[in-house]
């Protein structure tokens, strides 16, 4: 399969293009008999791309074509995975109908952009496959098909285990992706869109607090206290910049940050991108604070030297949770200028075992 290279990084292709890849192919073989190998489809946003194919089958008047899912340089779930479409003949005047097979999940769960009970093919796939199978339709002179589409992932319900679908109300396997057809590496696209799915199934569900959270440590931590049922809580990694910007346009009442030191001190800092590789701790800011709060000098100076956030956590001593709680109350400023107008945000500092250092905001804290 040829990708876009790039200097650094190779791009792949999404769950969705390599469905509507496999539909197009199991579709000319129920017109004409035989498969086109590689197949090519259209993309979203121009050009076009070429798959080869894994399987290809015919039987009776359906037909089942499979494309091995390239995901270039993105560390992908389903790289490698076996994307399979089975095509068969609808009534007269049905259109093109979706159904969910082995390893792809079933809606369960109001909020998402697809009615309960759906397959769990998301409209920009869905677009891209009928447009995919009235390009073939149309090869043939055949008018807008009447065909039955259902996508199968084998063992897509092991590898769902490893997403957000389960939180999300998505049951059974796998969802299948994608805008543009085309993956770019580290973009993290499908954990973005699973923040924006999590708030609005919260939402859907009239839950008025969410807890985001940077990691599974302080996620559990505020589930703990809260007793927050797992579709309140969105694991927002380092996308907290993303998060509130999409908590503007869809709000809540309660917002719960929660996250390790290090991270929420880049919150504090303007940073709304947590990744290492993005964005870097103010050693200078976090050890100035800790002689404003009277540290040593010594240890002022141990902590401009310091290698990280954790370090100076250390180092403060007595001093380590109104250093937190310092920070906690500048990530949540950081936080309130992004978020909607009224909503409660509260700021939790925890450390690796789980425990808090800090909880602002929200009337919850008495330094809020």
């Amino acid at each position: 399969m040829a990708l876009e290279q790039s200097p650094a990084l190779r791009r792949g292709w999404t769950t969705g293009a390599c469905a509507a890849a496999a539909a197009g192919a199991a579709f000319a073989a129920m017109l004409k008999g035989s498969f086109p190998n590689p197949v090519a489809i259209r993309l979203p946003r121009g050009g076009s791309a070429r798959f080869p194919l894994a399987l290809a089958e015919l039987s009776g008047d359906g037909a089942r074509a499979g494309v091995i899912k390239d995901a270039g340089d993105d560390p992908d779930v389903t790289h490698g995975a076996l994307i399979v479409v089975e095509t068969a003949r609808a009534a007269r005047g049905a259109g093109i109908l979706f159904a969910a097979g082995e390893g792809v999940g079933t809606v369960t769960r109001a909020g998402l952009r697809l009615a309960i009970g759906e397959p769990a093919i998301n409209p920009g796939p869905r677009a891209l496959i009928r447009e995919t199978l009235i390009d073939v339709a149309g090869e043939f002179g055949v008018a807008e098909p009447d065909v039955r589409v259902t996508i199968v992932i084998p063992g897509g319900a092991r590898l769902a285990e490893k997403t957000m679908n389960a939180r999300l109300g998505i049951i059974g396997g796998l969802s299948i992706l994608g805008t543009t057809g085309v993956v770019i590496p580290y973009s993290c696209s499908s954990w973005i869109h699973s923040i924006h799915r999590g708030i609005d199934v919260a939402r859907a569900a009239g839950l008025r607090h969410i807890a985001a959270s940077t990691g599974a440590t302080s996620e559990r931590a505020v589930q703990r206290l809260y007793d927050l049922p797992d579709h309140a809580l969105i694991d927002m990694g380092d996308f907290v910049g993303g998060t509130l910007r999409y908590l503007r346009r869809h709000p809540v009442e309660r917002l719960t940050i929660a996250g390790g030191f290090a991270k929420l001190a880049k919150l504090a800092a303007g940073q709304l991108d947590l990744h290492s590789s993005r964005s870097l701790v103010d050693i200078g800011w976090l050890a100035g604070m800790l002689g404003d709060f009277g540290a040593e000098p010594a240890i002022v100076d141990a902590a401009r030297a310091a290698g990280g956030a954790s370090e100076i956590l250390r180092l403060a001593g007595d001093l380590r949770e109104t250093l937190a709680c310092a920070v906690g109350r500048r990530a949540r400023e950081v936080a309130l200028a992004i978020a909607p107008e009224g909503i409660v945000v509260e700021v939790a500092i925890v450390d690796s075992q789980g425990e808090f250092l800090a909880r602002v905001g929200g009337g919850w804290w008495s330094g809020s």
